[in-house]
């Protein structure tokens, strides 16, 4: 304490950095392994969130495995995600 610093503060600031790192990626990628059975519904989807044209947003479908969104936030991944299966696709986010 003879510097000004409290030992107790520094001893509980380090473990709460420490388990910010672990808490995982901060941006994500969304991708399609599977657009299931209703494709359309889901390209609709893909349209919506992307901004692409109908062709475009149907390759990104038909292409399974392909980036939907990259470098993204988690929460915006997994509102994409929950959009993206209500349509029926089965959707990776890594």
């Amino acid at each position: 304490e003879e510097f000004g610093v409290d030992p107790s503060a520094v001893a509980v600031a380090a473990p709460g950095a420490a388990a910010n790192e672990d808490a995982g990626p901060s941006t994500v990628t969304v991708s399609i392994t599977d657009a299931g059975a209703a494709k359309v519904a889901v390209i609709k989807v893909v349209r919506e969130i992307t901004g692409l044209g109908l062709k475009e947003s149907k390759d990104l479908v038909d292409n399974a495995g392909s980036p939907i969104k990259e470098n993204i936030s988690v929460e915006e991944a997994n509102e994409i995600k929950a959009k993206l299966e209500e349509a029926g696709a089965t959707v990776e986010v890594k």
